[in-house]
C-alpha cells in the first residue's frame, strides 16, 4: 500500500483499540472512520489482493454474513464485519484490523452497495431480500431495486448469488451475467405484490411466483432449502445443523453455502462450520439472569419481526421498541405486524416507544403489562424461559445490561 495507506491503516486500528479499551464500544466504526479521513482511498486500498464476498439486504445480512465467514474459512483466514459495521467506515475497520487475510466476507447496508462494490470489486455479491425498513428516511423498496440493478449493470464480472422468491431482488439481478439462484422461502410479501418491471400483478402459488403482465417469474434455483437442509446445484442434499434458531436461518446457511461455493469450498467441507456459529453481536445469545433463560432476538422491520415470532418460544415475551435515529423515527410499520402470535402468553412491554407499541397490541387482543426497566421485566416473570424482541438501539440496550453479550 502506499505510505499514506500505512498510515491510515494502523491509525485505524489504534483508535479501533483505543475505542474497546475505553469501554466506548467494539471499534467498528470510529477506527474506520478517522483511516478515511487520513486516506479517503483507504478501503479500495485495503481491499486489493483479496478475494471479497459482499452480503446485502434489509433482513439477516449480519447472520449470513458470519456463515458465510465461517464456510470460506475452510480455505484459509477470513476478514469480516462481524459486529454488523456494514458502511464504509465499518469495512476499512473490519479490513485494517484484520492485516493481510486472503479472503474477506463483508455485511453491506443496501443503501451502500453501490460505493461499497466500486471500492472492493468483490467475487461475490449476495442478495438475500428486500423490504420496508425506516420508512422516515429509507427508499422505497422499488427504488432500492432499481438501484442495485444498475449498480450491477456497471460491474458485469462480478458473480451474484440472489433470492430467487423474492421479486424485488430477481428484477435486480436478473441481468447479471454470471448469478446463482437460491430458494430460502419468503414469508413476507407485503412489498412485492406488484411487479416492479411493468406495474402489473404479482401471482403465487406454492413455491413459485409470476407478474401477470410481463416474462419476469421465479428463477429456477440452484440452492434449495429443503426440510432441515438445503439441496446443493448437483442434486445432494446436505443436513443443516445449527446453533440458531427458526426455518429462516437454514435459509441464511444455503446462501452462506451458495457463496462459499463461488470461492471454490465444496458444500461438504463447509456444513460442519455452520454449526459452530452461536451467536452474532448479541443475536441469539442466550444469558443466564436471576433464575431465568433469557434469549436476545434483533427485530427492526416487519418483516424480521414475523420471522421472530416464529423462533420464539411460547413462554414469556418482553418487547422493546425505541425510535432513534439507527432505528429510524416513524413507528407506523408497527401496524404492519401481525401480533396475534403472541396471544396465550405473558407479553411485557417496554423502551422508548412503549405506549406505541402498547396501541398496537391492544388493537391486536394481546394482553401486556408495562415495565420501565430490563431489570423489573426479569423480576416480572417467572424462572425459566424469557424471550426478549427488539429492535435496534432497544436490543443494544438490554444488550448492554447483559455486559455487551455477543
Amino acid at each position: 500500500m502506499p505510505l499514506r495507506a500505512k498510515v491510515a491503516s494502523s491509525v485505524s486500528r489504534t483508535a479501533a483499540a483505543l475505542s474497546r479499551a475505553a469501554g466506548r464500544g467494539d471499534g467498528s466504526v470510529i477506527g474506520g472512520w478517522i483511516g478515511l479521513k487520513i486516506d479517503p482511498e483507504l478501503l479500495a486500498h485495503l481491499a486489493a489482493g483479496r478475494s471479497i464476498a459482499l452480503v446485502s439486504g434489509t433482513n439477516g445480512k449480519t447472520t449470513t454474513t458470519r456463515l458465510a465467514a465461517a464456510a470460506v474459512g475452510v480455505l484459509g483466514p477470513v476478514a469480516t464485519n462481524s459486529f454488523g459495521a456494514n458502511m464504509p467506515t465499518g469495512h476499512t475497520s473490519a479490513l485494517a484490523k484484520a492485516g493481510h487475510t486472503p479472503y474477506a466476507v463483508l455485511e453491506v447496508d443496501e443503501h451502500y452497495l453501490a460505493q461499497v462494490l466500486d471500492a472492493t470489486e468483490p467475487r461475490v455479491v449476495a442478495l438475500l431480500n428486500l423490504s420496508r425498513d425506516q420508512l422516515d428516511r429509507a427508499k422505497e423498496v422499488a427504488m432500492m431495486a432499481q438501484g442495485w440493478q444498475t449498480t450491477l449493470a456497471k460491474h458485469p464480472d462480478v458473480h451474484v448469488v440472489a433470492n430467487a422468491d423474492d421479486p424485488m431482488v430477481v428484477w435486480a439481478a436478473i441481468g447479471s451475467a454470471h448469478t446463482t439462484w437460491f430458494s430460502a422461502g419468503q414469508r413476507w410479501h407485503d412489498d412485492s405484490w406488484v411487479c416492479p418491471e411493468c406495474g402489473s400483478p404479482i401471482e403465487r402459488a406454492e413455491d413459485q411466483w409470476w407478474c401477470t403482465g410481463c416474462p419476469l417469474r421465479r428463477p429456477q434455483p440452484h440452492w434449495v432449502v429443503e426440510d432441515d437442509g438445503v439441496v446443493d446445484p448437483t442434486g445432494a442434499w446436505h443436513k443443516i445443523v445449527l446453533q440458531l434458531p427458526g426455518r429462516v436461518n437454514i435459509g441464511n446457511a444455503a446462501t452462506a453455502l451458495a457463496v462459499a461455493a463461488e470461492f471454490g469450498v465444496r458444500p461438504t467441507d463447509a456444513v460442519s462450520r455452520l454449526g459452530g456459529v452461536a451467536s452474532i453481536a448479541g443475536r441469539y445469545a442466550q444469558v443466564a439472569r436471576d433464575g431465568r433463560s433469557i434469549r436476545l432476538l434483533l427485530a427492526k422491520n416487519p418483516a424480521s419481526w414475523l420471522e421472530a415470532f416464529d423462533m420464539a418460544d411460547h413462554a414469556p415475551t418482553l418487547l422493546s421498541i425505541n425510535a432513534r435515529d439507527p432505528d429510524g423515527l416513524d413507528t407506523s410499520w408497527l401496524f404492519d405486524v401481525d401480533f396475534a402470535p403472541l396471544r396465550g402468553r405473558q407479553v411485557l412491554i417496554t423502551g422508548d416507544r412503549a405506549y406505541d407499541l402498547a396501541v398496537r397490541l391492544d388493537i391486536n387482543d394481546v394482553p401486556f403489562q408495562h415495565v420501565r426497566t430490563f431489570t423489573q421485566a426479569v423480576a416480572a416473570v417467572p424462572p425459566g424461559r424469557l424471550e426478549v424482541i427488539a429492535n435496534y438501539t432497544a436490543f443494544q440496550d438490554i444488550r448492554a445490561e447483559l455486559d455487551r453479550v455477543n
